[in-house]
Formats: structure tokens, sequence, C-alpha cells
């Protein structure tokens, strides 16, 4: 019968629901059973598309004898670790703390006041590898329990003290100058793999936040080594196996140094962050490949992790039949059977395909040969290469999707949203596109409605079900994204929108005694310590998500008191991130943005006439990261001058569409033609 799990919504929460094991979702009712009956906790942290996690349920929590220990020993709590960031930040830190090393599956025992005493990852059904047994972990940790209680309350209390310090952490407040942008540069560009991009070592990670900041830092410098760092990271990944080449979108990570072999989930945090900065590094290069590659993962999301409510989907699995990989792997005969032998063998010479394989026999798509190379091996010009390879596309991936799929995380988060939200919205100011605008409003639509119960925004949704009180980043990151929706639309819906949330955030997550962001809001469920996490991981932390968000709406609404909590936050923050600048990219390019005196470009026009898309179309194809755009309809009324300060007094020069480029609400001369606004742009150069 099902267990206590049948009820959740999370997907990973639901593949365990028919497990011989007790399992109780996070909550009073298994904290309250584990206190009366003086047992302790075995808590279980993963997520649905986590290899690893799989491996464990089949091996041990399907299996009826061990199932049968831990219902017998345990009250047993299974989380979803994307749905409970809070949880899994606390308990990681314990498990980090233990073993020097964390990850998924993550298990941790617990006193039935949740201290944790004892813990770590993955467990085999049998002794292997210097590691013991799942079942003899179980059986050790019953036995201190009962025997040496003494012993597992000063280990829970130790453990819970070193994790709160953790998180107290309060670095001394660091002088905000270019200093400390320049050192965290050169502490980057030490650790640079100057063969295949990224951070030197495997496995190897996208790290958009950190790429994005020394994309800023070419912008601010001039230094052609930031830029060559950029350009070899982001052509090395999309031309490595990370990278889906018949469907779009990227892998989590490669296991090797070289972007080859990923880790084949797909999550959308990754490319919610990778479609920005390919359009950045078009925007700064006019190297058309890059905003292929933001076009490319934009359809796939559009496609295959798009809601029929508007909201996005969270993951697709590395695995299907049971193995990792499979869906995405092809053999030459599969390859020729499409595309027939003659297309087949062009193909393959562009994708690398042979027989003996790179993966198990079968082959991982890539494209690390120059076009001419591949040509020649084919016995074809390069132009007949490329339109073999173009034509090949769709129905190598209508072969592909009559295999068996791997498995779709379907929970819809706010903060994952906010992402693609951002992502989208980017797009469609980038590239002119009313589709990706339809999808931006339609999303923001979904998470402003849906996302909110009693005024109050929610974490996660699925199948009609909004739950979880949403948490930092949450708000930071739908906050920042509105603004970018706002720029790409002008409509002031957003921009008030995102001033509502920012006023929320404050009030329930920013601790002014102390000048720090925490995860949770200050009236969320009391946990074992209060969560902070200052760093930008897989996904932007939620304190510098709040900086960063906070001073575009201060530039924007000229909210003196947004700029002085993100400045605050900014000096607590400044000199940690100069000695690990890789865990704070996100940050990093926030105090680019603090320290630039941001470009504000005021337009005066109807959206979709043609003299005023000309102007937009400059401000949106110029790389410019610290600046912001607002906009006035000539017939609309003083209510969006009193939101938007820089828009006060702006006019349409001449009766035709014009745009003020300003600094501190000083302006230039005001133009109608694009190619003074051009001139303009370009004249502000590195301060925009």
């Amino acid at each position: 019968m099902p267990n206590r799990l049948a009820s959740e919504t999370s997907p990973y929460l639901l593949q365990h629901r028919d497990n011989p094991v007790d399992w109780y979702p996070w909550g009073p009712e298994a904290l309250e059973r584990a206190r009366a009956e003086g047992r302790p906790i075995l808590l279980s942290v993963g997520y649905s598309a986590c290899h690893w996690c799989h491996v464990m349920e089949h091996e041990s929590f399907e299996d009826p004898q061990t199932a049968e220990l831990m219902n017998e020993l345990f009250v047993n709590v299974k989380v979803d670790r994307e749905e409970r960031p809070d949880i899994d930040s606390i308990y990681m830190a314990a498990v980090q703390q233990m073993t020097g090393r964390g990850g998924w599956p993550m298990t941790v025992f617990l006193t039935p006041d949740g201290a944790p005493f004892y813990g770590g990852t993955y467990y085999p059904p049998e002794p292997r590898y210097g590691m013991p047994s799942f079942r003899q972990v179980l059986a050790g940790v019953a036995d201190a329990w009962d025997q040496r209680r003494d012993d597992v309350d000063q280990s829970a209390a130790d453990l819970t003290e070193a994790v709160r310090q953790g998180t107290d952490m309060r670095p001394p407040p660091g002088a905000l100058n270019p200093a400390v942008l320049d050192q965290a540069f050169a502490g980057l560009l030490s650790r640079f793999d100057f063969g295949w991009g990224g951070l030197a070592g495997a496995p190897k990670f996208p790290q958009p936040m950190t790429i994005d900041f020394v994309l800023r830092t070419w912008k601010r410098t001039g230094n052609p080594e930031a830029l060559r760092w950029v350009e070899v990271t982001l052509r090395r990944m999309a031309s490595g196996g990370i990278y889906d080449h018949v469907g779009g979108g990227f892998a989590r990570y490669s296991v090797d140094a070289h972007w080859l072999v990923p880790h084949f989930e797909k999550m959308l945090y990754d490319n919610a962050l990778l479609v920005p900065l390919y359009l950045n590094a078009w925007q700064a290069t006019g190297a058309d490949e890059y905003r292929g590659v933001a076009e490319d993962v934009l359809r796939w999301v559009a496609r295959e992790m798009t809601s029929p409510e508007g909201g996005f989907y969270s993951a697709l699995d590395a695995d299907s039949e049971g193995e990792e990989g499979r869906f995405y792997v092809w053999t030459p005969a599969q390859i020729d059977e499409v595309l027939g032998a003659e297309e087949g063998a062009i193909v393959r010479a562009y994708y690398g395909v042979t027989e003996a394989g790179n993966f198990e026999e079968r082959n991982i798509l890539h494209a690390w040969r120059t076009v001419e190379a591949a040509a020649g091996e084919a016995g074809v010009a390069p132009e007949r290469l490329m339109e073999a390879v173009s034509r090949a596309r769709e129905p190598l991936y209508q072969a592909r999707a009559r295999r068996v799929w791997p498995g779709r995380d379907d929970k819809i988060l706010t903060a994952w949203n906010a992402m693609m939200l951002r992502a989208f919205a980017a797009a469609a100011r980038a590239l002119g596109s009313g589709e990706y605008r339809r999808i931006a409003i339609a999303n923001a639509e979904f998470l402003l409605s849906r996302l909110r119960v009693d005024g109050r925004l929610q974490r996660t949704y699925k199948e009609g079900r909004a739950r979880i009180d949403a948490f930092l980043d949450d708000h930071a990151l739908l906050a920042g994204a509105l603004v970018s929706l706002y720029e790409a639309t002008f409509d002031a819906r957003w921009l008030r929108e995102a001033r509502a949330l920012m006023d929320q955030t404050l009030e329930r997550f920013w601790a002014e005694d102390e000048g720090v962001f925490y995860d949770t809001a200050v009236d969320a469920e009391k946990l074992v310590i209060r969560p902070r996490d200052l760093w930008d991981n897989a996904t932007p932390s939620g304190s510098s998500a709040a900086v960063h968000a906070l001073l575009r709406l201060a530039e924007l609404l000229g909210e003196e008191r947004y700029r002085r909590v993100a400045t605050r936050a900014l000096e607590g923050t400044a000199e940690l991130a100069t000695r690990v600048p890789a865990g704070f990219g996100l940050l990093l390019s926030a105090l680019d943005f603090h320290l630039a005196t941001p470009t504000e470009i005021a337009f005066v026009g109807t959206p979709g006439e043609v003299e005023t898309e000309a102007l937009l179309r400059v401000a949106a194809r110029t790389y410019l990261p610290n600046a912001v755009t607002a906009l006035r309809r000539p017939e609309e009324d003083g209510a969006v001058e009193e939101l938007v300060p820089l828009l006060r007094g702006r006019t349409a020069r001449g009766g035709r569409a014009t745009a003020y480029v300003c600094e501190r609400l000083a302006c230039r001369q005001p133009v109608n033609e694009p190619a003074e606004l051009a001139e303009q742009l370009e004249a502000r150069n590195g301060a925009a």
C-alpha cells in the first residue's frame, strides 16, 4: 500500500510512495512521533533527476528487509531538496562537517528535536570500496542511540553549534572599490583552463554566473584575457557532449575536463542562467553562434518544459530504461537508418560518431573539429556539410522522440521559473521576439496568480496546488525577473509587482540589526538554526539575487532605501568574494553594477511603431551590462513618471520617438536617430 508520501506533489517524493519504508514528509507529524516514541529520525534528502538517488532507492528503499529495519528503528522522513532548500542547506552543512564532502542522496540521522548527529551520502547495500553497507549503518546508529545516548547528544550539540557558527559567519566589512573586482578576476584567471574553457579540472560545471562576471570584467577593463576566457568556454561547451545537439539545452555538468561526457540530467536553472550569458556574448562580440545556442535552449524549454498554464517544469532525468544517458546516445547504424547512408556519413563526420563510440559503445554527439576538418573526412565541401547537419536535426529529433523518454520532474518552482522568465524576457528584448515576450508574460501571470496564496508567495506548484511559503531566493529572483520583463515590455505593471515583492523581501528576510539576509522568513517554521547561504552555487544565493534586484530597482525607482540595503549587504561580503570568487559570481556582477554608475536610458515613443522600435533595437543589441531602460508612451498620464523618476520631464523631441542617455538622471542631448543613440552609448563604453 502507498505510504504517507502518496498525498505529496513532489515527483521525487511520489517516486517513493510505494516503497515499503514508512516514509513521512517533513512536518509536525513525523517530529511529534519521534518525540513521543523517543526514536531518532532518519532523514533522506534527494531530488527526482538524481541518478544515485534512484540507485539507492532500488537497492535499499525498495528492499523489504532494509525497509523493515528502517521502520523498526527510526522515524523515516523523505525530503525533496528542491522544495525545501532550507532543510537541505542545514543538514548538508552538517554532513560536510562530518565527512568533508556532500552530495545526494543525503542520509542524516537526527534527534527528535532535529539536531543532526551522524550522516553521509549514498550508502551501498553491501560493504563496498571501504564503505559500510546501509544496513550496517542503520544498526550502528541504532546501537549508539540505545547504548551511548550521552555521546549522541554531545555529538548533536557539537555538530549543531558548528553549523550555526558557519551560518553566523560575518566576514569583516570590505571596501567597495574596483580593486575587489580586479582581485576576484585575478583569482579566477589563475584557475582558467585556456585549452577547454571553464575552471581547470574535472568534473566541469558551466558556472554561468562566474563567466558573466568575467565578461563584465572585459567590458570594464578591456582585458583581452577576460574575453578569451568567455569565448573559449562558451564555444567548448556548445561543441561538447554537455550540449544536446539534437534537442537543445545543456546537461548539468561533464564528468571529464573536456565537456564531453555529461551527467545527462537537464536542469531548468542551468539553462535559465546560460541563455542570458550566451545572449550577452552575442551582444558583446556579434558572433551569431552564441545567439543560436540561446535560441536553441529556449526552443527546448518552450517545446518540452512548459506547462499548459505557462509554468516551467524543473528537470529531465539522466536515466531512461534504467540506464544513464540512453535516450541521448547514438550508434552509426541508428543515424544512417534515420538519414540514409550518404547523409548519415556526413553528419557522423561532423558529430564524431564512430563504431567504437565514446560512451559505453555508443556515441555522445559532439562537434569538436572544425567544419573544414569534418568536411574533409566526409569528402564534401564545408557548405554541403553544414546543410546536411542543419537538415538532420529535425529527423534525428523525431527519431529520438520515439525512444523511451527520461522522467520529467514536472513540479514548478518559483525561483527556477523566475530565472527562466528572465531568460525569455532578455531574449524578447535583445532579439525583438514577440513569441519570447508572449511566453515571458504568460509565465509572469501564472506565477503571480497561481503561486500566491492569500497574498503570500509560495515555493512550489503542481496539479493546481501551490505549497510551502517561498524563500528568499524565490522573492528576490522573481523581483529581478519582473524588472527584466518590464524592460522587455515597458508595462509598468511588472515594475510595480517587482517593487511590492522587494518590499516583502525586506520585511521578511532582511535583518536590519545584523545587516544580512536570511533564507527563511522571520515567521517561518523554526528549524534547529535559521539558514543563511551566502554562496552562489549552481543557482544564485538568495542574498546575491536580492542585492542585484535591489540595485536595479533603486536605479529605476529612485528608491534610496534599496540602494542602502544593497550596499550594506555588499560590504559584508566583499572581502570573502575576493578570496573565493568562484562562489560569488552574481554578487561580483552586482558589485560591478554598483561601482559603474549605471547608464540610464529613457525612451519616449510607442512600442511597435517603426521609429520607436529602431531606437529600442540599438539599446537592446548593445552589450550594456550596467544599464537600466524605461519608456514613456506619449499619451500616458503622470503615473508612470511618478513611478520612474528617469521619465519625468522627458518629451518626444520634434514629435518623434526620442531617446535620452543619462547618468544619475543627468542626460545628454536627446536623440531621434538610431545612429546618434549608438554613438552616445558607445561613448559610455566601460561605464555602461
